[in-house]
């Protein structure tokens, strides 16, 4: 499909004041337009702006959003956007707020998905933990490329393409290596970065026929080290963004399972065997699941020599039901739309002493763990963790005990 017949497209922009009245969706804040309520990209409830409007149409249907350009009546927690390209990129929704703020309307999404569910009542939502690294964070960019090999990001409402030198929340290396890259990829649509921040290995997916460009490109998989451990991460394999809250955020799960070095544990949907791998060391068993064959070829390597861990392939609603021993203690950590509900009755039917579950939907996790708690689990803690710093994206990390008397 050419760009000028994409459905994506705005039709008409105005400039317009508008009253901001809380949170929509994605980040951005609500205000009323002709009668209608609509998204409003880069403002702070209680503020009066001017803004940008855009309609367009998406899908066939007719939208209408906006975008602050001028704040008439500032919020005490506005701060200066310390990005040039904020507003033209909407990459991220929120350098616009201060961080305390950030983390407090972390907690506040966490707090208002669970409330939707009875079964969560009385549950307390510790505050959030804040990212070791405001910006350079993240260890993966995947970059759109359009006229003649330009690289930037496309705004998710204009659909405007925005060609990038730096953007402030990647590692530094993504930066030298875009710097290198620029205007020489026009032979592919889409561009992936991915780099290990604490090996400085890396990998540029596709591979480039250019000779101008001076990097190595079309890795099949590049080497992290996390918690003093490598791991291999192959090109279709998950891996968290932020490497430095990766480790917080494991160690946390380590102190939150009481794990004593005698207990069976179970890492359900384990990915490239992250979790199986830094913590075989405080149980007496591992068992690891993971269905996607990529993820699973990088476990084969990431775990070798590691005796007290067996590593199955298969999806984890089917092979729970079929393990044949009950876990002590379960990890979960499944892709945003949740757990398969086999999967939560599985856990309810063959309870474990405690459960880790990993979530960077609020939605999906109240919903989990409301039939959790249906199933005889207590929520004992729950705490947001702040892995996506500048955006409206927060984890969540929650760990449930069985309320079977007896079981501690």
């Amino acid at each position: 499909m050419t760009l000028k017949n994409r459905q994506d497209t705005a039709e008409q922009q105005e400039m317009t004041e508008l009253e901001l009245t809380g949170w929509g969706t994605l980040g951005d804040t609500l205000a009323q337009f002709e009668g209608c309520a609509i998204n409003v990209f880069g403002g702070l409830p209680g503020e009066r702006v001017i803004a940008h409007v855009l309609r367009y149409r998406r899908r066939r249907q007719d939208h209408v959003s906006g975008i602050v350009t001028r704040v008439l009546s500032p919020s005490p927690h506005r701060v200066d956007a310390p990005c040039g390209y904020f507003g033209l990129c909407t990459g991220c929704q929120w350098q616009h707020i201060s961080y305390d703020y950030q983390l407090e309307l972390k907690r506040n999404r966490v707090m208002d998905s669970i409330a939707q569910y009875p079964q969560l009542e009385g549950v307390d939502v510790g505050p959030t933990m804040p990212s070791p690294q405001l910006m350079n964070y993240r260890n993966h960019a995947r970059f759109t490329v359009r006229n003649h090999g330009e690289m930037g990001f496309v705004n998710r409402l204009s659909r405007r393409f925005v060609k990038v030198d730096r953007c402030m929340i990647m590692a530094p290396w993504i930066n030298e290596a875009l710097r290198s890259l620029q205007g020489k990829t026009s032979e592919t649509t889409q561009l992936s970065i991915r780099y290990g921040v604490n090996t400085g290995d890396w990998l540029i997916q596709p591979q480039m026929q250019n000779p101008e460009i001076p990097l190595a490109t079309g890795q099949t998989h590049y080497t992290e080290r996390l918690m003093g451990h490598d791991l291999r991460v192959a090109s279709p394999s998950f891996a968290q963004v932020n490497t430095p809250q990766t480790e917080q955020m494991m160690l946390l799960v380590r102190e939150r399972l009481h794990l004593t070095r005698r207990e069976l544990l179970v890492d359900a949907y384990a990915g490239v065997g992250t979790f199986a791998v830094l913590l075989s060391s405080s149980v007496r068993k591992v068992i690891a699941i993971e269905e996607s064959a990529a993820a699973v070829k990088d476990a084969a390597v990431n775990t070798d020599g590691i005796e007290n861990l067996d590593f199955i392939k298969g999806k984890t609603e089917e092979v729970l039901k079929e393990l044949g021993e009950t876990p002590d203690a379960v990890i979960l950590d499944p892709p945003r739309v949740g757990c398969h509900p086999d999967t939560l009755a599985a856990l309810s039917q063959h309870p474990a002493r405690r459960i880790a579950y990993i979530s960077c939907d609020p939605d999906t996790l109240a919903r989990d763990l409301a039939i959790l708690v249906d199933g005889g689990y207590v929520v004992e803690s729950m705490e947001p963790i702040d892995m996506f710093p500048q955006t409206h994206h927060v984890e969540c990390l929650t760990v449930l005990r069985h309320g079977v008397e007896g079981r501690p």
